[in-house]
């Protein structure tokens, strides 16, 4: 069971799910001192063993693996069936819409199988024996938060940590409901749930240079997650269209439900503008739009995909995941000596 201040440096790789996420970006998290994530989301069990077992022949360091918790009630069928119908007008290639729970169980038998050092969770809280049952079998288990109130039900509930989300943050937001997702910027949300809770904390959302690493440990984070500072290195899955967007830095991101069902932040294109009334119906709109982002992805079309980035998205650059790691790391470092002798 992995203890925050065990890390080499306080530098959490996020989860990504969906495509960025692979087994070489971890590795390259973890290989340069940080807590590299393997996406179990939107894997198949088999996937996602076999993923754990690549990733442990590529190090010995610890990782995380990232579950969505099952959402608790399906979205309105009539609202879904008026949504594909427009998409459908518009002649693109669709799936079908279905409410699944990504076969959760499943891959929660196969953790505490191959016992990860972590085993985190977005999209909700598990239930104690699920976090006990995890904890017993040596993972740390931590539970991402967008509110003060969710922190305080995951901390009841047994969670090791907390990823506490703040707004800017790129991707869904890791919140337990969509019809009320936590709108709080990340300094904002630390300070309160750091007053509320008394677990350890890991802060996300719009860092992605060493200054803001620096920020959050000293608004009383125990590390930092990143992801958008991810998206651009060679390690990462990230489409050619999704990196040509994240390259050219010259729109601003927004939240949307189009593409997924579920509010997140992306770079506003086409199809989010268009789409702005998309139902919250995850994982339904997701299973909906899957061939058609596919579709997208392969034509180089960067006006039909999700372009998942957070708001300070045009300070990502592209460098290899390690030497990103270790530069956030050693600029934190020195931002925070410089404040010490100033004051």
């Amino acid at each position: 069971m992995l203890a925050l201040d065990e890390l080499d440096v306080p530098i959490v790789g996020a989860p990504l799910a969906g495509g960025p996420a692979t087994v070489e970006l971890a590795a390259a998290v973890s290989e340069a001192g940080g807590l590299g994530s393997l996406a179990g989301a939107l894997r198949t069990p088999e996937q996602l063993e076999a993923d754990v077992a690549a990733l442990r022949a590529r190090t010995a360091r610890p990782f995380a693996v990232n579950l969505f918790e099952a959402q608790r009630r399906p979205g309105d069928p009539e609202a879904v069936a008026r949504y594909a119908a427009a998409l459908a007008a518009e002649g693109l290639p669709l799936g079908e819409p279905r409410h699944d729970d990504d076969r959760l169980g499943e891959k929660l038998a196969l953790m505490v199988e191959l016992r990860p050092p972590v085993v985190s969770f977005t999209f909700g809280c598990p239930a104690r024996p699920t976090i006990d049952r995890l904890r017993a079998a040596g993972c740390a288990v931590w539970v991402t938060a967008t509110t003060p109130e969710e922190a305080v039900e995951a901390a009841g509930a047994g969670a090791d940590a907390l990823v506490i989300q703040g707004v800017e943050a790129g991707g869904h937001r890791g919140g337990f409901d969509d019809d009320a997702p936590g709108d709080y910027g990340l300094l904002a949300l630390l300070q309160l749930v750091d007053a509320a809770v008394a677990v350890p904390l890991v802060a996300a959302g719009g860092i992605v240079t060493g200054r803001a690493v620096a920020a959050v440990l000293a608004a009383g984070a125990s590390a930092a997650q990143v992801g958008t500072a991810l998206l651009r290195t060679p390690e990462a899955g990230t489409s050619a269209p999704h990196r040509a967007a994240l390259a050219a830095d010259g729109r601003r991101t927004g939240l949307t439900r189009a593409f997924s069902g579920r509010t997140a932040r992306g770079i506003v294109n086409r199809f989010q503008r268009e789409h702005a009334d998309a139902p919250s119906a995850y994982p339904e709109v997701h299973h909906l739009t899957t061939p058609l982002r596919a579709a997208a992805r392969v034509a180089g079309d960067a006006e039909s995909i999700n372009l998942w980035a957070g708001q300070a998205y045009p300070l990502a650059r592209e460098a290899p995941a390690g030497e990103i790691v270790r530069a956030l790391a050693d600029e934190a470092r020195a931002r925070l000596r410089e404040l010490a002798a100033g004051a």
